[in-house]
């Protein structure tokens, strides 16, 4: 499964580790993410997402229905 949040399409960067010594390794910095059960009232029903935290704050400011029809206007399964 991908680590992309479906509502902002965050997704995993690119970094480095660096030690006291200043010597660098690289790493994965990951969006926080987390399966999400959100209830849709026009639809009667509940809808899954994998969402970043980010993305459950615009769902909690512009609503689920907003976001939904965002979503199938880009083309996304929901």
């Amino acid at each position: 499964m991908s680590k992309v949040c479906q509502v902002t399409g965050k997704r995993p960067m690119t970094g480095n580790n660096v030690s006291h010594a200043k010597n660098r390794t690289r790493r994965r910095f990951l969006p926080n993410l987390h399966r999400h059960r959100f209830w849709v009232e026009s639809e009667k029903r509940f809808v899954s997402l994998r969402v970043s935290s980010k993305g459950m704050r615009i769902i909690d400011k512009k609503g689920i229905d907003t976001v939904i029809a965002e979503m199938r206007a880009r083309g996304e399964n929901v």
